[in-house]
């Protein structure tokens, strides 16, 4: 993924997703998440829509991980 546009558009799929798995996290296991979260994000980019699909997307993926 290099296309500056991609990126943006993974950068805020990431954020929403992540807003909505960070609080039900334990502590002290944020940075492993949003790492993994990240990798799923970048998988399914080529997938998505827009930043909401790709939010959806993802959220649901890692939601089928853990």
């Amino acid at each position: 993924m290099t296309d500056p546009v991609d990126l943006a558009r993974a950068e805020a799929a990431l954020e929403k997703a992540w807003a909505g798995i960070e609080p039900s996290l334990p502590p002290g296991s944020g940075e492993r998440e949003r790492e993994n979260l990240a990798y799923v994000v970048a998988s399914l980019a080529h997938l998505a829509l827009d930043e909401d699909d790709l939010a959806r997307r993802a959220l649901a993926r890692y939601n089928e991980k853990t």
